[in-house]
């Protein structure tokens, strides 16, 4: 099994909750996806970021096969420019 979190800094975080929905929409689409969490950052502190997406998935390959999903991509590139920060750990 392979996690794969995603922490994500908005440059307005009153876009993450719209961003929440679209993540989440990808767990019926993409079938690579065995999990999908998708948190909002409630402290909001000096060094928090706004939120987090927690995937599981059987394999690297999957974990590929969700990046290049075509769902996938379509919400990567609405989400990015929107994004300040971003940090990931695969493990």
């Amino acid at each position: 099994m392979l996690t794969h979190i995603v922490l994500m800094k908005f440059t307005d975080p009153e876009r993450a909750p719209e961003a929440k929905g679209k993540l989440e929409a990808l767990g019926p689409v993409v079938d690579e996806i065995r999990k999908i969490t998708v948190g909002l950052d409630v402290v909001r502190g000096e060094v928090s970021y706004d939120l987090v997406l927690i995937t599981e998935h059987e394999s690297l390959e999957e974990l590929k096969a969700y990046q290049g999903h075509p769902a996938h991509l379509e919400v990567a590139g609405w989400l990015r420019p929107l994004l300040s920060a971003r940090a990931t750990v695969d493990f």
